[in-house]
This record gives C-alpha cells, sequence and structure tokens, in this order.
C-alpha cells in the first residue's frame, strides 16, 4: 500500500498518437479532427499530463485513423510543437513535429466585417505570420486584417 500507484493507458496496435499538445488546444484540436463526432475509432483522451518540455500536456490515442495534412496544419496553428507518431504493429514506425504552414485557406473567418470574404462567395485566404511577441496571427489576403490570440508561440520560419 505504500507503493505509488499507476494506472497506464492502454498501447494502441495501428493509428496515431498525437502528443505534446498544451492542454488549452485539446479541445480544439478534438474539434478540428471530428473526433467529437467519431463512433468508429477508440481513442485515448487525456489532459493536463506531466511534461518536462511543457509542464502539462494533453496527449490523443486513435485506433486505425491517420490525421490527413489539412488536419495537421490546423493542428500546428493551436500546438505547433506537437508530435505525430505513426503506430503500427505496437511500434512507432515515424515521429514527426507538426510545422506551422506558411498560409491557411478556408479555415478561419476573417475578423474584419468590411473583407470581401464575408459578403461574397470567397475561400479565405490567409498568411501565418510571427508578432513581435512570438504568437501567431493570420493576415487575410484579401483586406490585410489579422486575426490574432492563438494562445501559443511558434517559429514560422
Amino acid at each position: 500500500m505504500g507503493q505509488d500507484k499507476i494506472m497506464e493507458v492502454r498501447m494502441i496496435e495501428n493509428g496515431t498518437v498525437i502528443d505534446h499538445i498544451p492542454p488549452a488546444a485539446l479541445f480544439k484540436i478534438i474539434s478540428i479532427m471530428g473526433l467529437d463526432r467519431d463512433t468508429e475509432h477508440r481513442m485515448t483522451i487525456g489532459t493536463n499530463l506531466e511534461s518536462k518540455r511543457l509542464g502539462t500536456k494533453a496527449i490523443i490515442k486513435i485506433n486505425d485513423r491517420h490525421p490527413s495534412p489539412w488536419e495537421i496544419d490546423r493542428i500546428a496553428l493551436f500546438a505547433p510543437e506537437a508530435r505525430v507518431n505513426t503506430i503500427r504493429n505496437f511500434e512507432v514506425v515515424e515521429k514527426r513535429t507538426v510545422e506551422v504552414p506558411r498560409s491557411i485557406e478556408g479555415f478561419v473567418k476573417c475578423a474584419n466585417p468590411q473583407c470581401v470574404t464575408n459578403h461574397e462567395t470567397v475561400e479565405t485566404a490567409f498568411d501565418v505570420v510571427a508578432e513581435n511577441d512570438g504568437n501567431i496571427a493570420l493576415k487575410c489576403r484579401y483586406c490585410e486584417k489579422l486575426t490574432k490570440n492563438f494562445g501559443t508561440k511558434f517559429n514560422p520560419y
């Protein structure tokens, strides 16, 4: 009884582990990937787990599912230090850090009510820029309005 008890999360045979997610970004990533509506794949979601790099982190394990490049680009906006691990036969066969894209299209609504994208059938398009404090901002290609406050820092280049 004097020993610490640790409950381990079950390993997955094939699928994806997304690790090093800031806890505040977890539910955004769940939404981006549609996991809040996924009834097919077994998944494990943990938050506020210990992390040497981040202090605390969140993690998502998904059986038999791999994120698309579209999803990875969007995940990177909210969790630029996230790692995407591909699992096959219970082994990690690929580890990669997400990369913040230089541009993003059709994902974020422009904050400028006068922007053409809010009045015409035009897909939004933004360039990803770093503000002076290192936070992510998106600059609309149509009106040049900055959309800020992604709540995370990154180095786009």
